[in-house]
């Protein structure tokens, strides 16, 4: 079982690499020949591609120049560092576009000059030449003009630009289909007895859900009430269970009953799912075998590490900062609380599919119109389980898109409050009673650019050459970025994206204040982004260091440690009915199941 299961990491990691090599977003990958499906912008998967481009041939030449070496041995240093198992996949590239690259850095041609002549970055008739790097000095046409002519004699570039359909092959073609399986449904990949819960970490796994404690069980899951107190077995894994044989009284009985137990359920988008890119993956300085260890487990999780977040995680943080977040604080309140935890995110992921050429995707990350559909994967009995405190946080993508008419494609008001009551219905038919749901309001984006707009990038900090405002408008020109709205030097057009924001998160507030539901109370909070920065000065820090250094937009793991306290807080002061009593028994439990703790 273990050896199949990590044959297919290995496989799962290859192909899930070669898909965020070509694409990260809502695209489709070319096959036999440039045409596009009539309903999908021809800028998306070119998009992608040349950021993918561009950012690997950066890596790649400055590797070369920090260690003093060829571009070739760059190149396979770079494979080198990947973890062994997939370091095949990697030198299949070098060998298809290696020899290429270091002849056109060798003549000193930059990234953006490299990508456009390998076609792996392309212009629109009537778009600019989109581009990372200041423009050579003969001109960016010019020097794209020469590096296709230089490398006009190579006759297997035009096969080496693009892949044929993978999910064709019989083994990849049920790979695809299992991986479209996990990240369509957002359940887990391994589920033996299909109760949405996992005794494996990644591929929505328990780093998104608590871990199950029976696979081949059914009715054995966390979050539910215990059967018969637990006498005999655990049957929802808090590792509580047993009789007392001093008094005869199950231990669920003695220490739960009455303990207002529940669990924590975050429905959410890319900064729930807590999104991250390690800098070390792209700064040289830094970068070496160890940087990349985590790969496989960052890609099985879709480049989220929802088990170091602010509402579900539970493991100390390896990606700096510390772990803080509501499932450990209601577990230390109530330890009766132990692994009751779902977090329900949706990043901007790919979408697999066999019909279409290697990908079709699932356009942007979780907002007010698709979390409706994504909430389908929640898991909870409202007979059997426990009442749960449900997070709503889409903080940014009802007005973060790549558009360049980006304020025609943000939620309207009207539209807000439609999905938002349809989602809290389709909850008040699914969760127990007593349950509590607390709707975040959006964040103020203008801080992204505000904090970072003039600073250099982790691709930049080696020769000082590359600014978030460079990246920015890159991502801008491509038509990818992930807030056209906020990431821009326009102020106008950042102002209007906060305005809309705000318009958004009273029509939340609102719904706290005026709706009511037979299950579940309703309440609201603005997103603390304020008080976190306020918080973070206090202690010694700077503004920046509250944002993802690679991405440059999702809070950092700093930003959402302090979030923690912050809304726990409140909670406590404001809404205490919602975190319920706190267990005089935690010691007692700690004391006899300390073996039984673990996540």
């Amino acid at each position: 079982m273990r050896a199949s299961r990590q044959t297919f990491l290995n496989l799962f990691c290859i192909l899930w690499l070669l898909l965020l090599l070509k694409a990260a977003s809502c695209s489709p990958l070319p096959s036999g020949d440039d045409s596009l499906p009539p309903l999908l912008p021809s800028g998306l998967y070119k998009g992608h591609t040349c950021v993918g481009c561009v950012l690997v041939v950066s890596v790649i030449e400055q590797l070369a120049q920090w260690h003093n070496s060829t571009v070739k041995a760059a190149v396979e240093r770079l494979c080198n560092y990947i973890p062994e198992k997939l370091q095949g996949f990697c030198y299949v590239l070098a060998e298809l576009y290696g020899p290429h690259i270091a002849e056109l850095i060798d003549r000193e041609m930059n990234a953006d000059v490299v990508c456009h002549s390998l076609r792996l970055c392309k212009q629109d008739p009537g778009q600019p030449l989109c581009h990372l790097y200041p423009p050579p000095k003969v001109g960016l046409s010019t020097a794209i003009w020469k590096a296709k002519r230089i490398l006009k004699t190579s006759k297997d570039l035009k096969s080496t630009t693009r892949f044929s359909n993978l999910c064709a092959f019989p083994l990849l073609a049920n790979l695809c289909e299992k991986i479209k399986y996990v990240i369509r449904n957002k359940l887990p990949f391994e589920d033996f007895d299909g109760d949405k819960f996992s005794t494996f970490p990644t591929l929505r796994g328990y780093h998104w859900r608590g871990r199950d404690c029976d696979d081949r069980n059914t009715t054995v899951y966390p979050g539910r009430r215990p059967d018969n107190w637990d006498v005999k077995s655990d049957s929802n894994c808090n590792g509580i269970w047993g009789m007392d044989p001093k008094d005869g009284i199950p231990y669920e009985e003695k220490f739960c009953k009455g303990a207002d137990s529940r669990g924590v359920v975050l429905l959410g988008d890319s900064a729930g799912a807590h999104f991250h890119i390690p800098p070390e993956w792209m700064t040289v300085t830094q970068m070496s075998a160890k940087s990349f260890a985590n790969l496989p487990m960052a890609f099985t999780d879709e480049l989220d590490w929802p088990q170091f977040s602010e509402i579900t995680g539970f493991l100390n943080s390896t990606i700096g900062g510390w772990t803080d977040s509501l499932y450990l604080r209601l577990r230390r309140r109530n330890r009766c609380n132990h692994r009751d935890l779902q977090n329900i995110s949706q990043n901007a992921v790919p979408m697999l599919s066999t019909e279409m050429p290697i990908t079709t995707y699932a356009c942007g990350g979780g907002s007010s119109r698709n979390l409706l559909n994504l909430m389908k994967s929640l898991a909870r009995n409202q007979l059997l389980d426990n009442p749960a405190i449900v997070i709503y946080a889409t903080i940014g993508n009802d007005v973060c898109n790549g558009n360049h008419d980006t304020l025609a494609h943000m939620t309207t008001p009207k539209e807000m409050l439609s999905n938002v009551i349809q989602a809290l219905r389709y909850l008040d038919s699914r969760l127990p009673n007593g349950s509590h749901v607390i709707l975040t309001g959006l964040v103020d984006g203008r801080f992204l650019w505000d904090n970072l707009h003039d600073r250099y990038h982790p691709l930049g900090q080696l020769n000082r050459d590359i600014t978030y405002s460079q990246l920015y408008s890159f991502l801008n020109c491509l038509e990818v970025s992930p807030c056209n709205g906020w990431l821009t030097p326009n102020e106008t057009l950042r102002n209007l994206t906060s305005e809309r924001a705000l318009q958004l998160s009273n029509v939340l507030k609102e719904i706290a204040r005026s709706e009511k539901f037979g299950n579940f109370d309703v309440f609201y909070m603005d997103f603390p982004l304020r008080q976190t920065a306020e918080e973070w000065r206090k202690m010694g820090g700077e503004p920046w260091q509250l944002i993802e250094p690679v991405d440059g937009f999702h809070p950092s793991q700093i930003a959402a440690a302090l979030g923690t306290s912050i809304t726990w807080q409140k909670a406590l002061h404001e809404w205490p009915q919602v975190l319920g009593k706190e267990n005089p028994f935690n010691d007692q439990i700690e004391a006899i199941f300390k073996d039984q703790g673990g996540h």
